[in-house]
């Protein structure tokens, strides 16, 4: 059992990880290959939601690479309290940026900006990535885990807001 909760959280990590590095190589290469590209991805509401999804995206290895490292010892608690003050702080920060994100996707529309689709499409796949780590599971990757989600009939807490609930009492 501890050995497959091992490889589940470290194929999350690495599964992430490698999400965040390909999403950025697949970026830049897109500007540089091509011609079209850069009046989508170089104005700077395109590198924002760009760059807020890589954020949110590296919060979540980091969470899954500090909950492998925990499980390979045997520890099966919540992660430490200092690290659980970090995501709270950074659930604030990604508010924040989203808030802010919601305000430049209305002036895009309202302007008729050629990228607007472009930034709501990743400005949405943040959205959803912040919501499945901090908010409700998102994510159900194998056959077991979809069989599982239809016997609850829904959604479930994610494994950090329950930590971060948990901090709270």
């Amino acid at each position: 059992m501890n050995k497959k909760i091992e490889k589940k959280l470290f194929n999350l990590f690495t599964g992430e990880i490698t999400a965040t590095i390909l999403f950025a190589i697949v970026y830049v290469l897109y500007i540089e290959a091509m011609e079209w590209s850069p009046q989508y991805l170089l104005p700077n509401s395109s590198i924002y939601s760009f760059i807020l999804l890589e954020f949110i995206l590296l919060q979540g290895s980091i969470y899954w690479f500090l909950k492998w490292k925990q499980v390979k010892r045997k520890d099966f608690t919540n992660l430490k309290e200092g690290y659980l003050l970090l995501y709270k702080g950074l659930r604030i920060i990604n508010l924040i940026l989203i808030a802010v994100g919601i305000v430049v996707c209305m002036l895009l529309f309202i302007n008729g900006a050629v990228n607007r689709y472009l930034y709501l499409g990743i400005f949405a796949f943040a959205i959803i990535e912040h919501i499945n780590y901090y908010h409700i599971r998102l994510s159900y990757m194998s056959y077991q885990e979809i069989k599982e989600f239809i016997r609850q009939k829904g959604f479930r807490c994610s494994k950090l807001a329950k930590e971060l609930k948990d901090l709270k009492n």
